[in-house]
């Protein structure tokens, strides 16, 4: 077999996993819409603020530190103690849903039928909130986060051996295929089947639809409007610190971890804003698109083409396409 094919089949398999990365952003931006019709301008930040938060409890550090002891003169950082991944996890499960409530409760409980694009703008406010509120709370140092129900059973990082011998023995090449990018593929089929089966045969998840459609309506019907969108807030608030922990873990938890949420947007537009499929197919599409033109095309433009190649296939994808590939084509009758 010709070499350049074999690596392309790696930068594919590569692609694939990054994609998955991608998608898992995605979906809570999907949860979202789907559910209250508000596009979420700071589910990247959810991202960030659930890996620092994660990985704060996890080391027992002291929230708002700094500020405490600027206010008080003490020098107090850390309580001393460090808490097992699982219990943290669930803690900092606790803390999104209160952040959902909070959400609810100071912003959107007063923007009740209002136009989308002022909904929208509350949520570039409350991106901008959360990023500061998290520097304040947990400081913007570079944070290492490790997963680890046991000693021995931490969030697998590093090339898959069994994938680089087995590629190896047929191709006389060995595939690089990152152990990180396995466990978030399948973190990410479960997740999306779980998401499908709420959104589709639960009563919550039919009531979140309604409440899409029209907010005046659901309330008419008896829907309680504060318990849906609190709901939705604390499931994508979870999809958040879901990746969080997969992109924390494979480049540590630093403020560009809130920038993902611009390579999720590519993702929105091909695979639809209504579609949880679609945010991990659309996923994958960039994932891979991405991989393969930088390695066909890249070095005959000067390399960099993943930096411009998700917005310029999301861009043809508005011209022919703009409900995205299994997006509702919405028709308004005027």
């Amino acid at each position: 077999m010709p070499e350049q094919l074999v690596f392309a089949m790696e930068v594919f398999l590569n692609g694939l996993m990054a994609g998955v990365l991608y998608a898992l952003v995605a979906l809570g931006f999907v949860l979202i819409y789907k559910a209250s019709g508000i596009f979420n301008f700071a589910q990247g930040v959810m991202a960030l603020f659930a890996a620092m938060t994660l990985v704060g409890i996890q080391k027992g550090q002291v929230p708002f530190a700094h500020l405490i002891n600027a206010m008080l003169g003490t020098h107090i950082h850390h309580f001393g103690w460090h808490i097992h991944s699982f219990i943290a996890i669930l803690l900092t499960v606790g803390v999104m849903i209160l952040l959902a409530w909070a959400v609810q409760k100071v912003v959107f409980k007063h923007l009740v039928g209002q136009e989308p694009i002022i909904l929208f703008m509350a949520t570039i406010g409350l991106a901008y909130f959360l990023e500061g509120f998290a520097d304040l709370m947990w400081n913007s140092e570079i944070k290492k986060l490790d997963v680890c129900m046991t000693a021995n059973a931490c969030l697998p990082q590093g090339i898959n051996i069994p994938i680089d011998e087995f590629t190896y023995g047929i191709f006389g090449y060995g595939f690089f295929i990152d152990n990180l990018d396995i466990t978030a593929t399948i973190v990410a089929i479960i997740l999306v089947a779980a998401l499908v089966i709420f959104s589709q045969y639960t009563k919550q998840g039919r009531a979140m639809r309604a409440v899409a459609d029209d907010h005046q309506a659901a309330l008419s019907v008896g829907i309680s409007l504060n318990f849906i969108w609190v709901l939705v807030w604390s499931v994508a608030g979870f999809v958040a610190l879901v990746a969080g922990i997969m992109w924390g873990a494979k480049s540590g938890v630093q403020f560009s971890l809130s920038l993902i949420a611009l390579k999720a947007l590519p993702v929105l537009m091909l695979g639809g804003f209504t579609s949880i499929p679609g945010a991990i197919v659309g996923g994958l599409i960039i994932g891979v698109g991405e991989k393969l033109f930088e390695f066909a095309i890249g070095p005959m433009v000067g390399g960099a083409t993943e930096n411009w190649f998700a917005y310029v296939l999301a861009l043809i994808f508005l011209v022919f396409r703009p409900q995205g590939l299994f997006g509702e084509k919405i028709i308004e009758r005027v």
